[in-house]
């Protein structure tokens, strides 16, 4: 029986061998029979439909000829370049934005949107057009020079708002808690597990992060539609944006057209006839083109370092921060006599108040040797402001979500329903601490007393850390501090950051403290493509199949649910994290 089991395994191990054989086969033929690069005609407009989630980086190898095969995101990085190199790129008249339910944070949205205002100053047209737009849509598309929507489509335009959820009754019901330690009145990252209800505290930070989030939004769309702060709120509070006809009144957008409708403007302002198919080049193939070309060139080179992720003990990745190839990075950049100065850019809402710390040194001793600006993107908060408190410049968007200073301790336990089915658990020890926790016991006034310690002195140590960063006294970080979240306009104004900017501006003070006019970039760190974890995770156990299956079983916001939770309980020692896992719609 074993023996015939064997031969079938080996079998079985031959014809999967084959299969991938052939399948790279394939791929490669594939390859050899594509064209080198893009054909770009004249006269072309740039097709901006963004269909993949946005990451800050996705950190691929050009040289790598499976690059971008199975991959499920899109560098900003990438996006940024490619508009750049379309505002000098003389084939190109202008750009077609067409978005809809962008996966993107705001001040993503907001780079882009940045991106494309440069773009018009060439004289070189952008048109937008939406079957429906939602919010991020349509602040993405405001900046346009007319903004179209079709008749009988839907305009959400309603402000913003954030859900949080609370799971104290769950715990009680299941016997399953999670035990807490924190400092800081604002640190609410755990508050879903120790109330039913938000904390006026938590609903304070909330309610004025909104506002100020929503002020920077209306002020960009109000300054390049022509409308008010006053009138886009009354638009919003009265949803006078709903439907076609209502958001054309309010001068949300500039038209009602069917899709042929707006192709025809598009042919307009190519002076071409409406019998010409206008040249479209798609946004993924021009950024192909687009890598070709370098928007700064030099011998002296900035490395741009991404940290983007939560933040765990390890080796890190595409999707989560480790010291493992952060600070490999940061030595890189270090020891390379041809890097001048060092950009991180973060985006992080926190994780481990360890692998922080770890990170803080490696940037202080890269500080040591060259400038190092931090560039913050959507979030820079905990732990992530934890890293960037270091750096000799700190520049954060107007929408970016950072602070948030102050840690906490999370520890399951399952005492109560071990009880309720029947379980005893029983310790014999050598000492009197030697049983550290266990899951099955309540937690004793001892033990939460080692950990309240830890918490504290945890906490102390990131207040020194950024007091000696912001050239600050421990006091005033402490009355910033407290877990307390604020929006990239408000850490400007109490002096959390510098300035406020996206990453070219980062790129540029970081050229300014270097006294370097021309350069050249490198980014870091080389994560591995898809298909690379793919070929390494054909049995079937990889992160990504994992997650389809979860997704398919439990749906896109059950799995978001799974997540939050598997990621509290995955976390080990003190944390330095965002106050509260929140979606902002």
């Amino acid at each position: 029986m074993n023996f015939l089991r064997n031969l079938l395994a080996a079998i079985l191990g031959t014809l999967i061998a084959f299969g991938i054989m052939f399948f790279m086969f394939l791929i490669f033929i594939s390859l050899a029979n594509v064209e080198e690069g893009v054909v770009v005609k004249r006269n072309s407009v740039l097709d901006l439909q963004i269909k993949d989630p946005i990451n800050d980086y996705t950190g691929s190898n050009e040289s790598d000829p499976f690059a971008g095969l199975f991959e499920e995101a899109v560098g900003l990085d990438d996006i940024l370049h490619a508009i750049s190199v379309a505002k000098e790129d003389d084939r190109i008249r202008g750009i077609s934005v067409r978005n809809q339910f962008v996966m993107a944070g705001w001040s993503q949205v907001k780079a882009i949107r940045d991106a494309l205002k440069d773009f018009k100053e060439s004289g070189k047209f952008v048109y937008a057009y939406a079957d429906l737009y939602m919010q991020k849509d349509y602040f993405l598309a405001s900046v346009a020079d007319s903004v179209y929507l079709n008749p009988v489509g839907n305009m959400d335009f309603r402000g913003l708002s954030a859900e949080v959820l609370f799971f104290k009754e769950l715990q009680e019901k299941t016997g399953v808690k999670m035990e807490v330690v924190r400092h800081g009145k604002y640190k609410s990252a755990v508050e879903p597990f120790l109330q039913d209800e938000m904390s006026e505290e938590n609903r304070t930070q909330i309610r004025e992060l909104l506002a100020s989030l929503w002020v920077s939004i209306v002020d960009d769309i109000s300054s390049d539609r022509g409308l008010t702060p006053d009138d886009l709120n009354s638009i919003a509070d009265s949803l006078g944006g709903r439907t076609p006809a209502l958001a054309l009144k309010s001068g949300l957008v500039d038209g009602n057209l069917y899709m042929d409708e707006y192709e025809s403007r598009i042919k307009t302002a190519l002076d071409i006839s409406e019998e010409k198919d206008i040249d479209y080049v798609e946004l993924s193939d021009y950024m192909k083109e687009a890598r070709k070309k370098s928007v700064y060139k030099g011998s002296d080179r900035i490395a741009v370092i991404y940290a983007q992720g939560e933040i765990f003990y390890g080796e890190g990745g595409p999707d989560f921060i480790g010291q493992g190839l952060i600070n490999k990075a940061l030595i890189r950049a270090r020891e390379d006599n041809k890097v001048k100065a060092v950009v991180l850019r973060v985006n992080s809402p926190g994780g481990s108040a360890l692998t922080s710390d770890i990170i803080w040194r490696e940037v202080m001793l890269t500080r040591k040797e060259k400038p190092v600006v931090v560039s913050m993107g959507d979030v820079a908060a905990s732990g992530g402001y934890y890293i960037a408190a270091g750096a000799d410049k700190i520049l954060a968007e107007p929408t970016t979500i950072t602070g948030s200073i102050g840690v906490f301790g999370t520890i399951p336990n399952i005492s109560k329903l071990a009880k309720n089915i029947g379980i005893n658990a029983e310790q014999v020890e050598t000492n009197r601490n030697s049983t550290e926790y266990s899951l099955f016991e309540p937690m004793s006034p001892e033990f939460r007393g080692v950990i309240t310690e830890s918490i504290e002195n945890t906490y102390q140590t990131f207040l020194k850390r950024v007091a000696e960063g912001r050239n600050i006294s421990l006091q005033r970080a402490d009355s910033l501090a407290q877990g307390r979240v604020w929006s990239g306009k408000e850490a400007l104004q109490l002096g959390l950051v510098d300035q406020l900017g996206g990453l070219d501006d980062a790129i540029a003070e970081a050229a300014a403290l270097a006294d370097i006019s021309s350069f050249s970039i490198r980014r870091y760190p080389r994560y591995k493509s898809n298909f690379e974890m793919l070929m390494e995770d054909l049995s079937g156990s990889s992160e990504k199949a994992k997650k389809n299956l979860l997704i398919s079983e439990l749906g896109e916001e059950g799995y978001l649910l799974y997540r939050e939770v598997r990621n509290a309980v995955r976390q080990k020692g003190v944390q330095a994290r965002l106050p509260y896992s929140l979606t902002i719609r």
